[in-house]
């Protein structure tokens, strides 16, 4: 049937913009694109090392300072544009400078646009890595390996995980061939609440296992001198800023299929509470699982794909518990690997006028042609924090300068309401057009400084 087949037919350029069918799918899939490694392996990690539960103090504050300023901000801004960045920076340009203008603004949005491709290219890797383990543990390999540390070590090396990256990348881009209604869309309202049901059920089965209070304890007992120091507030700055997907890309591109009658301000917090809950939830099950057998809560790869694998073989029903766990974080991974190949497929379609097909293919053979190169645990690590440091962060800070300074006095606070039903605060343009710049342009900085702050 003609509903069911993937776009990209010659009639295509006939038929009007694809786009979310209805505001909770837009939630649900921006909270996917949200869910994603850090809050998984590095959410955790970041609490327990920066005073516990004081550490929530600054990470809320900021989730919720960005939350109202940039999420939103994004939101609107890709809804105003009917476009991603490439698009949006060409037309809220143009509105200043005409044409001379929309040819830079075009030039300018090319960078958040490929600063997504370059990170989804590292992430697909990560991605093959969780499918490995996914049919490791499902097949009971995973639970008879003796040297965890040397299983990953011999995966995650220079050509060492082309058959699964490749699945990973075949099941991303099979989804996405189908456009958003019936490709994105569908896969969101499946895998994103799944993912909360599955890491319910870990916490309630990590909550019965002895010695995981004192998980807990390290987790939530406020220590209250590290908010004295500032690198804790720098790195709650950080985790909260990059948690949200704040890019000038994913989030720009979601809101340019959202309808002009949704509400993107409780859209906006809902996203946010609900990334924040999956951290939670996130920090809640591997902490006290860590604990539970006397491992180290290192963050990022070795947790993952070490730590976590040697505790699951100690646990009973580790062997479950294991197929439970590769499998939620698979459909976060997922989710956010979708959003992030989104925006040059969105740019090839909107900007050269090609199909669905045919970009998805562009972008596909783009992905596999470079990823494989990159398999490494090292260059991989290497080629994440090249794009997380420089290029996530500057997009960011360049949509948000294009929506709140270069578009016209009072058009950002004009799209933001639409849908709201009422006009918002005299807050809204000081805190997007100074504070989020400013906390933008400073993550910029940070991150540099510190190597990476999220």
């Amino acid at each position: 049937m003609a509903s069911s087949a993937p776009e990209g037919s010659a009639s295509e350029k006939s038929k009007p913009r694809d786009g979310f069918s209805s505001r909770a799918a837009f939630i649900i899939a921006c909270i996917g694109s949200a869910v994603g490694m850090g809050n998984i392996w590095l959410f955790p990690y970041r609490v327990a090392e920066f005073g516990g539960a004081a550490f929530l103090i600054p990470y809320f504050i900021f989730v919720a300072l960005l939350g109202f300023s940039g999420v939103l901000g994004e939101m609107a801004f890709g809804r105003a544009m009917e476009s991603g960045p490439v698009g949006a920076f060409a037309k809220a340009c143009k509105m200043r400078g005409g044409r001379i203008g929309e040819r830079i603004g075009r030039a300018i949005g090319f960078l958040p646009m490929l600063g997504s491709l370059a990170l989804a290219i590292g992430y697909s890797v990560v991605v093959g890595w969780f499918l490995k383990y996914l049919a490791s543990s499902a097949s009971g390999e995973l639970a008879g390996v003796v040297d965890t540390g040397a299983y990953f070590g011999a995966l995650a090396v220079d050509f060492g995980s082309v058959s699964w990256h490749f699945i990973g990348l075949a099941l991303t881009f099979a989804v996405m061939l189908f456009g958003v209604s019936r490709g994105i869309e569908r896969l969101n309202k499946v895998m994103t609440p799944l993912f909360f049901v599955l890491f319910v059920v870990l916490l309630v089965r990590v909550a019965t296992l002895p010695g995981a209070g004192a998980g807990y304890e390290y987790l939530f007992i406020p220590r209250w001198e590290a908010l004295a120091d500032p690198t804790t507030w720098i790195f709650a700055l950080g985790q909260a800023f990059f948690s949200l997907s704040l890019a000038g890309s994913g989030t720009l591109v979601y809101g340019s299929y959202l309808k002009k009658d949704v509400d993107v301000v409780s859209s906006a917090r809902t996203v946010a509470v609900f990334d924040t809950i999956a951290a939670l939830l996130a920090a809640m099950v591997i902490i006290p699982a860590v604990f539970a057998f006397g491992f180290s809560a290192a963050s990022g790869p070795p947790l993952m794909f070490i730590t976590l694998p040697a505790v699951f073989q100690q646990m009973p029903f580790g062997s479950f518990v294991a197929v439970v766990f590769f499998f939620a974080v698979l459909c976060a991974a997922i989710t956010s690997l979708v959003n992030l190949f989104e925006t040059p497929i969105e740019a090839l379609q909107s900007q050269f006028g090609l199909s669905r097909g045919v970009a998805v293919g562009i972008v596909a053979a783009i992905a596999a042609f470079v990823g494989v190169f990159i398999e490494s645990a090292s260059s991989v690590g290497a080629w994440m924090d090249v794009i997380s440091i420089f290029v996530i962060p500057l997009g960011a800070l360049l949509a948000a300068i294009m929506f709140f300074w270069v578009c016209p006095k009072g058009f950002a606070r004009s799209q933001v309401e639409l849908g709201h039903g009422k006009p918002i605060g005299r807050w809204f343009e000081a805190l997007t057009k100074y504070v989020f710049v400013g906390i933008t342009a400073l993550v910029y900085v940070l991150g540099i400084f510190f190597g990476g702050i999220g």
